[in-house]
């Protein structure tokens, strides 16, 4: 049985006392080698989450636990060893003159000896196809390459956590689904828990399980499946539905007998196939 990584213990969280919570009384749990999907509408407290993962931010109320430790200011600095977070604008967290600086970097605030840092290095940009780019300086990459170097900074400082805060959100779809591609052979690889914060519907639907947000509380957690046969429901929350599945809801509207809820276009292919060879 996998043991919980995080754990969010009735938390609480408003950026000063004057605003309204962001985050209201919220429970739940990560477990390792888990890929959990965050959603909700803006101003749910989806990213606030990820800052408090990460010890960017500490809750009013509560207890966040990570990999069996309290979040608190006494233990950030070993907390931050096992939490690797990439960011939706890969430049604001770039700080070397080339790309294997950059990846580099975090490596020598912890001390790793040079050996180790190269052979980190080549293993991380060869993960994400960007090992031919290690001498180029980053602002002379595109927009997909800059993340995937984002994604390689914080691999090679092996983190145990992998959080993606709105990380495809300023790709097209082509190099949003190779980013995930990418970090989702890693995850396997490395045995990573997984969280991504997004918006892309595609990206929530490959999740074991997703964690719906609602004006700061847990509105819903369960498979992608479940949730997103919760069509009303996530519309009345300001939340959208997979293309593949509003197909399949207009389908069944139709009069086409279409049983399972489908959620890429393979599922729809095979429902279409098997409700044409009933009819």
């Amino acid at each position: 049985m996998r043991h919980k990584i995080v754990e969010f213990r009735h938390v609480s969280f408003r950026y000063g006392e004057e605003h309204p919570w962001v985050l209201k009384n919220c429970s739940f749990a990560i477990y390792e080698n888990e890929a959990i999907a965050i959603i909700g509408h803006n101003g749910s407290g989806k990213s606030t989450i990820a800052k408090l993962m990460n010890g960017l931010l500490f809750p009013q109320e509560g207890e966040i636990v990570i990999n069996g430790r309290s979040v608190t200011q006494d233990s950030i600095w070993d907390i931050r060893k096992d939490v690797g977070m990439v960011f939706q604008n890969p430049d604001n967290q770039f700080v070397g003159t080339t790309v294997q600086d950059d990846v580099a970097f975090g490596m020598e605030n912890r001390g790793i000896e040079r050996d180790e840092m190269v052979r980190r290095i080549d293993n991380t940009l060869s993960a994400v196809g960007m090992q031919e780019y290690r001498l180029t300086e980053p602002h002379k990459l595109s927009g997909g390459q800059k993340q995937r170097v984002a994604v390689a900074s914080v691999l090679a400082i092996f983190p145990q956590i992998l959080i993606l805060d709105e990380a495809t959100a300023m790709l097209d779809p082509r190099g949003r689904t190779d980013i995930m591609k990418t970090v989702t052979r890693v995850q396997d690889q490395r045995h990573l828990s997984l969280i991504t914060i997004t918006h892309d519907l595609q990206e929530v639907v490959q999740a074991e399980r997703v964690i719906v947000m609602n004006e700061g509380a847990i509105w819903d957690e369960a498979a992608p499946r479940d949730i997103f046969a919760k069509k009303a429901e996530l519309r009345r929350i300001g939340l959208d539905i997979p293309f593949v599945a509003a197909l399949s809801e207009e389908l069944r509207k139709a009069g086409i007998p279409i049983n399972r809820e489908a959620l890429n276009h393979e599922e729809l292919l095979e429902e279409l196939w098997t409700s044409h060879s009933i009819m």
